[in-house]
């Protein structure tokens, strides 16, 4: 019945859209929009279950991996002091590839790479740990992701990904989240889209997930076919998401519904 209803009430809203961006004054984290029970999950600690995947994160980080034999922390030294403010300028402009990379992918090249280990599966444990812990480092910092000029063109096709109709709903980003925030869908609020809080414990998961499952699962809601994980249409989409959420505060890990 919740799905029934969530397809009911997104083919009204696909009737009223006007995909008008919201002002930067008025934009607002999704953590706004929660009730005051999981705002207090996000807040403590020892009751925010996304911590879990923190704690797994310091152990990857120390453990020594790939053919090289080295570990995270061989290179970096303490995650708690070299990876502050790091997290807040992803996706960024990756010279080897020439094009932006997220966080994850970043953290594979660091493994293929540096460590000559193989790199880790898409949502997996490992990997939203690692990412998770250095995310972490970062909490309540502004976000500054976008600032690099060479990713202008990329953050434009993110954009326009963003406010593209598709799918037999025939819905963009842009309907949902510019034109019917504050309004609900089967239930939940609509939030404003700003990706503050990933990566974020889903109450509906269970788990820890990224951004870019949360992506392909609101494509996948509009019946539109899903891009892969570590697709260039997906990190262009987080890189547009995350530039117009900058000067907000990182959040990591959130939690949410």
């Amino acid at each position: 019945m919740r799905f029934l209803g969530a397809i009911a009430a997104a083919l009204l809203v696909a009737g009223a859209v006007g995909a008008a961006e919201i002002p930067q004054a008025d934009r607002r984290s999704g953590y706004s929009f929660m009730k005051p029970d999981t705002k207090t999950m996000q807040d403590d600690d020892t009751a925010n279950p996304g911590m879990l995947w923190v704690l797994d994160g310091e152990t990857l980080w120390n453990r020594k991996v790939g053919s090289a034999g080295k570990a995270c922390a061989d290179c970096h030294g303490n995650a708690r002091n070299s990876m502050k403010g790091v997290a807040i300028s992803y996706p960024a402009f990756d010279k080897a590839t020439g094009r932006p990379i997220d966080l994850e992918q970043r953290i594979n090249s660091c493994r293929t790479n540096h460590q000559q280990a193989t790199p880790l599966p898409f949502e997996s444990r490992e990997l939203l740990a690692l990412t998770a812990l250095v995310a972490r480092q970062s909490q309540g910092a502004s976000i500054e992701t976008g600032a690099d000029p060479q990713l202008a063109p990329f953050i434009a096709k993110g954009r326009e990904l963003y406010m593209q109709r598709q799918g037999q709903f025939n819905l963009a980003c842009a309907n949902c989240h510019d034109d019917n925030w504050d309004k609900r869908l089967a239930g939940a609020a609509i939030t404003q889209g700003h990706p503050t809080g990933y990566p974020l414990y889903r109450l509906e998961w269970q788990s820890l997930g990224s951004l870019q499952r949360r992506l392909r699962a609101c494509i996948t809601g509009i019946r539109a076919q899903a891009y892969d994980y570590g697709a260039p249409e997906l990190v262009e989409l987080e890189l547009y998401l995350m530039s117009r959420a900058r000067g907000m505060p990182l959040e990591a890990p959130g939690v949410r519904p």
